[in-house]
């Protein structure tokens, strides 16, 4: 049995003083149920969510990282410096950081690697675009990103992993995938994740969804059999909204 695990990504959101508030809002109103549930905050807020998180079944991940342990690197953050300030968690290749940045899938490989050698977690995002779903092209590039960001990888390293299965056209827009859809694409990568590493690795690996998750729709995704959670943008800016997506959408 995986434990879900539900993870809010704040992009460029909230101050310090921002994130304070939320953390104290936040941990008043989640009753924890067994999940997981991890806070991934812009790296300016990493040290104060961590310290408010402290003691909790909360964790703290970060929204990025770069591959290298030090250098000159300007603007970029080490898996390193990630794990001194407290993080258990990293989301890599988001459609944002691959879209605007130009991040590529060796990068999110090199990105992978470098998390697990520290002792990070990675959340590995993946998903189409609104033209490659119109030009049938879902299943193929899902499952060239799955190959590509797991390359070299060890198996038992990759059990350490959590993939995120975001669809371009349903990020920030009011639309989703369907849960029976969003099932499919997902149990589609799960049996490549099997193609690589066999059915014991693959049944191990959590698999999110994410894109325009809220409260409303979240226990509908949840029901379905292959999906382990969601990663969670807009929706989780809001402390009582997120505590009812952290709990699957039971109030």
């Amino acid at each position: 049995m995986r434990t879900p695990i539900i993870a809010a990504n704040w992009k460029m959101h909230k101050t310090v003083a921002e994130a304070r508030d939320f953390c104290r809002a936040f941990l008043a109103s989640y009753a924890p149920d067994g999940g997981e549930v991890v806070i991934c905050p812009p790296f300016t807020a990493l040290g104060a969510v961590a310290e408010l998180l402290a003691g909790s079944v909360v964790k703290l991940g970060a929204q990025d990282l770069f591959w290298e342990e030090k250098g000159a690197y300007t603007g970029e953050i080490s898996p390193g410096m990630l794990q001194d300030v407290g993080c258990d968690y990293v989301i890599i290749g988001h459609s944002e950081r691959r879209g605007y940045f130009g991040e590529t899938d060796a990068d999110v490989n090199r990105k992978v690697k470098a998390a697990l050698a520290h002792g990070l977690k990675p959340i590995i995002c993946l998903g189409e675009s609104l033209v490659q779903r119109e030009a049938g092209q879902t299943e193929k590039v899902v499952t060239e990103q799955v190959r590509l960001a797991y390359e070299g990888v060890a198996p038992s390293s990759a059990e350490q992993t959590v993939i995120a299965y975001e669809p371009i056209w349903a990020i920030g827009t009011g639309r989703n995938a369907s849960p029976e859809e969003a099932n499919r694409v997902i149990g589609l990568i799960r049996q490549t994740v099997a193609g690589i590493y066999g059915d014991g690795v693959a049944e191990k690996i959590r698999i999110q969804y994410g894109g325009s998750v809220n409260k409303e729709n979240i226990a509908q995704f949840m029901d379905q059999p292959e999906i382990d959670g969601a990663l969670v943008g807009g929706a989780s800016l809001d402390p009582a909204g997120f505590a009812v997506i952290a709990r699957g959408g039971r109030s």
